[in-house]
């Protein structure tokens, strides 16, 4: 299967299936010396962890991950980075009867049209557990950055028609919210409605933004690769990822230009912005403002409500989807949009250095 490689100078390559032994990831063309321990993955692959709320699958897995190559004695080496996180809960049983149909907003049917054979044990590669790998390359990613005092934050600014309030943003409740909204107002409300999607054998969509901080001016290529078009790919390849914002997204379409356009100011003899509609990239090049995308999930697609559908032998059929799903993926998707937002910022950031005859001229010249 082609496809599951992404990046230029930082390649990520993730492997795996929902309920197969394993699944993981390689991570080739990072660079060697920077100090990494499990923990520094870890505590990104228990966000997205299922069983640890009612906001997501009541399914089981530690989720604990092993780094087989590419550190040694705390540091990375320069080589390929091979992670594994083993299956420990697979109830594989569950999907036995969904072989011979497909299910109503699954990629069953595209599968079998595409290569005549599936996985069906809990979607294979379209399952979310494939983003396991996505993790925690952006967990390696984010450290980097981090240490280049460039962050990247993501969070649930909506579930439903529950969105977060502005005024009562705190950025530690991303982490103690059950929803991973920092509003815990909206919070609460947003459970209700889970709640109730869970009464009635629902489910329900919802919106992640994530923001990166203290990038500077001149990071994305002008034409193919640009800054929005690379994470644009990126974010849009997540499974359930339906529509992607840039700034203030669709809404510039109804703006005039005096609207749209951020002026320039003189600020402590640096250039600055006074607003951010183009959200902190301009020409698919940073501008150093901040850089906002929002990322628009789907309703899970599993769920125990009656649906209408086809068989394999060509019927008509009605199907309810047992087993054990998320009623919203968006809380669990969070660390995701905020991973794979981390590895193309980085990436850029690398095609960068080669940007000037200067900066080569000046790593090499004696």
């Amino acid at each position: 299967m082609s496809g599951s490689v992404f990046g230029k100078n930082i390649k990520m390559s993730t492997w795996g299936e929902s309920h197969g032994k394993a699944l993981g990831v390689v991570v080739d063309g990072f660079p060697a010396g920077m100090e990494l321990d499990i923990s520094d993955i870890q505590k990104f692959l228990d966000r997205r962890k299922p069983g640890t709320s009612p906001a997501t699958t009541p399914r089981k897995e530690d989720d604990a991950v092993d780094i087989l190559s590419g550190v040694f004695e705390g540091k990375t080496t320069g080589t390929p980075i091979s992670l594994i996180v083993k299956n420990t809960s697979q109830r594989s049983q569950d999907y036995s009867e969904i072989a011979q149909y497909y299910r109503p907003g699954h990629a069953d049917f595209g599968f079998d049209e595409k290569y005549g054979f599936r996985d069906y044990r809990g979607g294979g590669r379209s399952s979310g557990r494939e983003t396991i790998g996505r993790v925690a390359a952006g967990a390696i990613c984010s450290k980097l950055l981090n240490e280049m005092g460039i962050k990247v934050m993501a969070f649930t600014r909506a579930i439903g028609d529950v969105e977060i309030d502005e005024k009562k943003f705190d950025e530690k409740n991303i982490l103690l919210t059950p929803t991973a909204m920092p509003d815990a107002e909206a919070d609460k409300r947003a459970m209700e409605l889970i709640s109730k999607c869970k009464e009635e054998m629902d489910s329900v969509g919802g919106v992640v933004e994530c923001r990166v901080t203290g990038l500077p001016a001149g990071v994305g290529e002008p034409v193919f690769d640009k800054l929005d078009a690379v994470i644009a790919h990126a974010v849009m390849s997540i499974g359930a990822v339906k529509a992607v914002e840039i700034g203030d997204g669709t809404r510039v379409s109804k703006y005039h230009g005096s609207e749209n356009n951020d002026e320039f100011v003189m600020s402590d003899s640096s250039v600055e912005k006074r607003t951010n509609h183009a959200g902190g990239i301009l020409g698919g090049i940073s501008d150093g403002s901040e850089i906002v995308i929002r990322a628009y999930f789907k309703p899970t697609p599993s769920i125990a409500k009656t649906q209408n559908t086809v068989n394999k032998s060509g019927e008509n059929i009605q199907v309810s989807i047992h087993g054990r799903h998320d009623p919203v993926v968006v809380p669990r998707a969070v660390v995701v949009v905020e991973s794979m937002c981390a590895l193309c910022t980085l990436d850029l950031l690398m095609s960068n250095m080669l940007s000037k005859a200067e900066n080569i001229i000046g790593f090499y010249k004696k």
